[in-house]
């Protein structure tokens, strides 16, 4: 039995060879994928003022957000670091959204003097924001609509229980302070969570921040946040974009008449942009069987790819060694002093020592969320733009392990 898979190619360019040269484990990014998300976003939404802010925490990688900015995007960033690394890429202020959460009032007054829009997220940010300024600097509130959305509930952000936003049920509070410190509030924003595939969760989150809207008469945006579901396997359901496009655009518009004048829409895509553009590489260290299952020991693990285990993720593996082996199955596995199933129970063409195994939608959230547990190294990252492969992350080596570390004389 064949798994007839056909070798994977970037631009023309094989994946096993980019692999080769720069070595694994590796992550690969599609330019090219990335900047066609953003124009389908843009065509979803032709009818209405769009900006789109790419959720940086999703890859933070200085290139990839130079890319973000070419193809007309701006940001929005969730820390200090994240304004500041977006900078660097070459983003103006005004084309970045701060939206922190529960952070010390000392990041909120850095962002403010890097002139920074802050998106408000708890009641005494907003006492402390209205005391130090006034109306003196623009401000966005983040709303918790209380709608339970998303694939797994440690990424489902609009329900009443999250720690995100302010409760839309405070909303008098909320004009209570707008209206003590003459505060100037020019937009409101919502995101109920990731992984949302009905129209009918936008809308809903949309009406919810419509009637609010008409208590604050100076706005110029709404932000409908993110969370749009991209498919992780054959047959995976996905995000209709363009029915979600029409419907929102068409609700949006509507609403904009009521208020009496044209407002932007705003939204903040991480995974949608940047997901299935990204490949990640690993070399098959072991084959390991067992009188159950055989497992495949590669030379990475929840180190430098947690969402498998921490949201249960699923990420289709290829066998790029042995496309057309006999299919057999695997888990597969890292090296990490800890459970670490990367895939389980998949069948996989025969692997051998030595294959280079590929983990597809490996873009959002992958050397994000990586770390140095084990004292492991993080991986290299590789972009593909205008038909070459170039290096955008070193693979770090073990002095960037203790570089920071200082030792005592004991």
């Amino acid at each position: 039995m064949s798994a007839a898979q056909h070798p994977i190619q970037l631009q023309g360019i094989a994946l096993e060879s980019i692999a080769q040269e720069f070595g694994s484990p590796v992550y690969i990014y599609d330019g090219e994928k990335i900047v066609s998300q953003i124009k389908s976003l843009q065509s979803a939404f032709a009818t209405v003022p769009l900006k789109i802010k790419y959720a940086t925490k999703a890859l933070s990688n200085i290139s990839i957000l130079k890319l973000v900015k070419k193809a007309g995007g701006g940001v929005d960033a969730v820390s200090i670091e994240e304004v500041r690394i977006c900078m660097e890429a070459g983003f103006a202020a005004s084309e970045i959204m701060y939206t922190p959460s529960g952070v010390n009032f000392r990041e909120v007054k850095e962002a403010v003097e890097l002139g920074v829009m802050v998106n408000i997220d708890s009641l005494p940010l907003m006492e402390e924001f209205g005391a130090r300024y006034g109306n003196t600097m623009p401000a966005c509130i983040r709303i918790n609509p209380h709608i339970m959305a998303g694939g797994n509930a440690k990424i489902s952000t609009g329900h009443i229980q999250s720690k995100f936003g302010i409760s839309i049920q405070q909303l008098p509070e909320i004009l209570d302070l707008v209206k003590k410190f003459d505060i100037k509030i020019v937009g409101l924003h919502i995101h109920t969570g990731s992984d949302i595939l009905d129209a009918e969760i936008f809308l809903r989150g949309g009406n919810v921040l419509f009637e609010a809207a008409m208590n604050f008469p100076d706005l110029t945006f709404l932000d409908f946040g993110g969370g749009f579901k991209v498919a992780y396997k054959a047959g995976d359901p996905a995000t209709d974009m363009a029915e979600v496009g029409t419907k929102v655009s068409a609700a949006f518009n509507e609403f904009c008449d009521k208020y009496g004048r044209k407002l932007e829409l705003w939204l903040e895509p991480g995974k949608f942009l940047v997901s299935e553009s990204g490949y990640f590489v690993v070399e098959a260290n072991v084959v390991k069987k067992t009188p159950q299952i055989t497992f495949v020991g590669v030379d990475s693990g929840l180190n430098h790819l947690i969402r498998p285990m921490m949201y249960d993720a699923f990420h289709d593996v290829y066998n790029l060694s042995n496309p057309d082996g006999e299919l057999k199955p695997y888990n597969v596995v890292g090296y990490i002093c800890e459970t670490d199933t990367l895939a389980k129970d998949r069948m996989l063409p025969a692997v051998s020592r030595g294959d280079l195994l590929v983990f597809k939608n490996a873009g959002a959230y992958g050397i994000s969320m990586s770390s140095n547990y084990n004292s492991r190294l993080r991986p290299a990252e590789v972009l593909v733009w205008e038909g070459k492969a170039q290096l955008i992350r070193k693979r770090e080596v073990f002095e960037d392990l203790i570089r920071n570390q200082i030792v005592l004389d004991i």
